[in-house]
């Protein structure tokens, strides 16, 4: 079956933006290397996304919820959800700030930070093949541009 092309959008400006399109190709990439971290994390019982997420609660001051969305470039609610899932597996606590009780700050938990030490060495070496596989490229440019985009 085929269906009659419009004129003003022949199948060259459709294979132009194939071929052009960042969106498009960040977006497909980005899908496939989930995939590949997620199916290299599994085996730690998290996702990339898990990973992500508790590598961000990773520091000495526990962030507020409010922190955390922009960081992953996450909305607050995708966020929400994704820490109660962390803390129903016991790998984050919800704590008061302790300067002002009605805000709640993230920590990971002793056994999240053993989740997360178990799940680093998948990530470094799986990130390695990643690299490994961009050899021909510019990884730190690739790093920065990419960097420069996120940020806006």
């Amino acid at each position: 079956m085929s269906q009659e092309m419009d004129p003003d959008l022949p199948l060259a400006v459709t294979l132009h933006v194939r071929d052009r399109c960042l969106c498009l190709q960040v977006q497909r990439a980005a899908r496939a290397l989930a995939r590949r971290f997620d199916l290299a994390l599994k085996p730690v019982g998290m996702t990339n996304g898990q990973f992500s997420l508790m590598m961000a609660l990773n520091r000495p001051d526990p962030p507020r919820l409010t922190d955390l969305a922009p960081f992953l470039a996450m909305d607050r609610t995708t966020v929400t959800a994704a820490v109660r899932v962390l803390e129903k597996r016991g790998w984050v606590q919800s704590v008061a700030d302790p300067e002002d009780g009605r805000i709640r700050r993230l920590a990971l938990t002793k056994a999240g930070q053993g989740a997360l030490k178990r799940a680093l060495p998948v990530w470094q070496r799986t990130h390695d093949e990643v690299d490994a596989g961009l050899s021909g490229g510019d990884v730190a440019g690739l790093r920065q541009g990419l960097g420069r985009l996120a940020e806006g």
